[in-house]
């Protein structure tokens, strides 16, 4: 029989909702629910896309302490950036992929065009989907660690879906000194959506979310084995979005100098000139510590997780050992009444949910009190010592053998039949018979008597069967004693 014992789990990483499952082991509810919720939320993002474009959301200017920036509105992120981080990659992608297609197309990009643009936000969102499958990070947003995670991740997300400004561009001919506003304008405003709307909605619809899929597991996808790829695959991105920003701003502010540099003194161009040059040769030498820095942290996840992974072991063991321990009986090294009871319950609910037979066997040592009054306690316990040598020597590997209380003994059997279980029980009375029990007054013999009781698929809870055991044990004893009462007995 399976052992209910407490384990030590390593820190469990973001699991998407699978749709397959959902279907499977969905009820009714939950599946009408989250399909009405993703298909508005599909037709939503597609007429909030068209918008974007219609009304003209791209590249705003805003003026932030005498520095004009540029940012784009596009309501479809957010909706589906909530998809993603709440049900994973798929839910979130797959409406992002169509609102964008939508647009492109109706912007006129060509078809091969348009479907390599639509991907845009999709990179984004598998970059912030890496970066909760790598770390162990809570997406309840309500604490700074966690919204501080976010924001970094919400960043780097934002250069790799920024990535469609390019293509919009060169599909529209726009020129490169026009390219800075609309390639900041995506990133920016990415980046302040995820962190200004979406965040707060994480924060307040997350915790019951995580609830609901905490309460319904099965409906989860699994979760991958060892997380040092997602680990090593988020810290390339990272180092790959901060260098690919750096890069593109400075050749767009670059080609912006150029072009103004025609009507300015020789001088002055000149110095223009050492300034770019140095930007950039600050840009390789940050490139390199950037490198550095990934390739170190990769490092000192892989130690901190082999540390980890040692003493999660450790830990994993003594609570093994200790389970063990606040399980079983110190005298006779069976199980004690806590395990019993948890043994009989978990074999009651398999009995009844397979159709199987099961027997229970109670065991009681006759005149226990007359033992322990003529010949001493100690000399009692190691009758009960006996008992239970006898009774681990012919359980099966399937059986459970507990201490109940004081002199008293149970026995689970499953699968067994009322001849087997019988069969059993009086083997067990004959054989404690025979064994004899030194004693300062010289060696005596003791004995048991037994009662048995079949599973019963008609009764309501596994309650009954212990009473049913219980109550024919005290028949064997009110018909003498050393007997087993059971329905083989009875049918013989």
């Amino acid at each position: 029989m399976r052992n209910t014992q407490p384990s030590t789990e390593l820190p469990q990483m973001a699991r998407a909702v699978s749709v397959r499952r959902l279907f499977r082991h969905g009820n009714r509810r939950e599946q009408l629910t989250i399909t009405a919720l993703w298909l508005a939320s599909l037709a939503a993002s597609i007429g909030l896309g068209l918008a974007s474009v219609i009304y003209k959301w791209s590249g705003l200017p805003l003026e932030l302490g005498g520095t004009e920036l540029y940012i784009t509105v596009y309501p479809p992120l957010v909706i589906c950036l909530l998809w993603t981080l709440t049900c994973g990659w798929w839910w979130g992608a797959i409406p992002a992929y169509l609102a964008t297609l939508t647009l492109a197309l109706y912007g006129g990009m060509p078809w091969p065009w348009a479907l390599m643009f639509s991907a845009a936000n999709p990179l984004g969102f598998a970059v912030m989907g890496l970066g909760y499958r790598a770390i162990a990070i809570s997406r309840n947003l309500t604490s700074i660690g966690a919204m501080l995670f976010y924001v970094q991740l919400s960043f780097v997300a934002s250069i790799f879906s920024s990535s469609g400004a390019l293509v919009w561009c060169y599909t529209n001919r726009i020129d490169s000194t026009a390219l800075l506003p609309i390639w900041q304008g995506w990133w920016l405003g990415a980046f302040l959506q995820s962190v200004f709307l979406c965040a707060p909605v994480m924060a307040v619809l997350w915790p019951r979310l995580e609830h609901w899929q905490q309460a319904r597991p099965q409906l989860l996808a699994d979760a991958g084995a060892d997380p040092r790829g997602s680990v090593l695959r988020l810290l390339g991105c990272v180092a790959i979005g901060v260098l690919v920003y750096g890069f593109v701003t400075l050749k767009l502010a670059d080609n912006l100098l150029q072009v103004q540099a025609a009507g300015i003194p020789a001088a002055l161009a000149r110095s223009l000139e050492v300034a770019r040059d140095t930007t950039w040769a600050f840009y390789w030498v940050f490139a390199l510590i950037i490198v550095f820095i990934a390739v170190f942290g990769y490092h000192m996840f892989i130690h901190w997780q082999t540390l980890t992974n040692k003493l999660l072991s450790d830990l994993r063991h003594a609570n093994q050992r200790l389970y063990l321990l606040a399980g079983t009986d110190s005298l006779t090294g069976l199980h004690n009444r806590r395990v019993a009871d948890e043994r009989i319950a978990s074999e009651w609910q398999r009995a009844q949910r397979l159709g199987l037979q099961a027997a229970l066997v109670m065991i009681d040592i006759d005149h226990f009190k007359q033992i322990n009054d003529r010949h001493g306690h100690p000399t009692g316990d190691e009758a009960i010592r006996i008992l239970a040598s006898e009774i681990r020597a012919l359980s099966r590997e399937i059986d459970s053998a507990c201490r109940y209380g004081g002199e008293e003994f149970l026995i689970i059997l499953p699968q067994a039949d009322a001849e087997g279980a019988y069969t059993f029980a009086e083997r067990l009375r004959t054989t404690v018979a025979a064994i004899p029990v030194p004693s300062e007054h010289g060696a005596f013999h003791f004995t048991v008597s037994v009662g048995i009781a079949l599973f019963d698929a008609e009764e309501s809870s596994h309650d009954a069967w212990i009473e049913r055991s219980d109550s024919a044990l005290y028949q064997a004893k009110r018909e003498g004693r050393n007997r087993v009462v059971s329905p083989a007995a009875v049918a013989a």
